[in-house]
């Protein structure tokens, strides 16, 4: 999970430049703007809150990180719902289709779970780690950071991955694109980059209007002291 190998002095420039002001004042932030308008299609709020979580995971602890994807299930997966944002050079790698579980809804995500053998797609903040060859190929393992939310990722073997079922030609013939067994699966032209740019500990945010989540997610509510105290206890 979160590591504390970063440099005090690198922690705190790299908190710096992400440090998010209050939810009205977001808009005023230089990363933020920067971002925002190279990615126009991303709702401004899910930005913010993906950029409030990692912000949150580094001050507890959390290596900061050059790059960070997005993807907000609140769209349908006919749509391209997933960002990479190379955090570094502030731009914008892809924007691409992404897949959700089998039973976390048809076009539109509904449903999402922490458990083993749900066949759901998980939200939260994710870790991603280590790079691999398995029955998908090329292959993206992750840690979720969120207790009872996603925390179960790696036993579920919850992975970026291809897939010949993330596919334009699927949404022309049936309105939306093939589903998962609860990875955010990637389409094969765009795997390589996508595992490359991810991999040894990036960040990856999942959002979801899910309202009791929205209200409960330790790294959604950091500044909160029962946040901030249960944060603490996380790290090793």
């Amino acid at each position: 999970m979160a590591h504390k190998r970063v440099a005090i002095g690198l922690l705190m420039a790299f908190c710096g430049l992400l440090a998010l002001p209050a939810q009205a004042d977001r808009t005023q932030h230089p990363l933020f703007n920067t971002l925002a308008e190279k990615a126009p299609d991303l709702d401004q709020a899910v930005l913010g809150k993906a950029l409030s979580a990692m912000q949150c995971a580094i001050r507890h602890g959390g290596d900061a990180a050059d790059r960070l994807a997005v993807i907000d299930f609140s769209l349908p997966s006919a749509e391209p719902r997933l960002w990479l944002f190379d955090i570094k050079e502030k731009s914008l790698l892809l924007h691409e289709l992404v897949a959700h579980g089998q039973n976390t809804g048809d076009n539109y995500a509904e449903h999402f779970s922490n458990i083993y053998g749900s066949f759901q797609s998980s939200i939260g903040l994710f870790r991603t780690q280590e790079s691999y060859f398995g029955r998908h190929g090329y292959s993206l393992r992750m840690d979720g950071l969120e207790p009872g939310i996603n925390d179960l990722a790696r036993e579920r073997a919850i992975v970026i991955h291809a897939a010949d079922y993330v596919d334009p030609e699927w949404v022309e013939r049936q309105g939306r694109i093939g589903r998962s067994q609860g990875c955010p699966a990637v389409r094969p032209e765009v795997a390589e980059l996508v595992v490359d740019s991810l991999k040894d500990g990036q960040y990856m945010f999942a959002y979801y209007p899910d309202q009791e989540w929205l209200s409960t997610s330790l790294y959604l509510n950091c500044d909160g002291t029962e946040a901030g105290d249960r944060l603490a206890l996380l790290q090793p």
